[in-house]
């Protein structure tokens, strides 16, 4: 897609330093991250939303998100992993944030 700004970055028309890449996922921080940790774990193929990832590539993506948790070492500290999709997006195409640390969570 010509006018995504994710498929610009994965096709090196936007220069973007990356926290982690392979053939099939690219790893950035946000541009406006709301915690210390804020990344984004996009796949490189355009796919627009949620409802349109295969199982595979939805794996795959499972798994960078762990190796991302490792390395920033958010294990025992707190960790939001956020998709937005139905139009709720910023960007059509589809990507986790990966946020932390959040701390516990209080009871009620």
């Amino acid at each position: 897609m010509t006018d995504c700004i994710f498929c610009k970055i994965r096709d090196g028309v936007i220069a973007k330093d990356f926290v982690y890449q392979d053939s099939d996922v690219m790893v950035f921080p946000d541009i406006h991250p709301i915690k210390p940790v804020h990344l984004l774990i996009i796949p490189k193929k355009h796919v627009k939303d949620i409802m349109s990832v295969d199982e595979k590539l939805m794996f795959k993506l499972t798994k960078v998100v762990s190796k991302m948790i490792a390395q920033e070492k958010l294990g025992d500290k707190g960790y939001r992993i956020a998709i937005n999709g139905g139009g709720a997006q910023v960007v059509n195409h589809l990507h986790l944030h990966l946020v932390g640390p959040l701390g516990k969570a209080v009871s009620m």
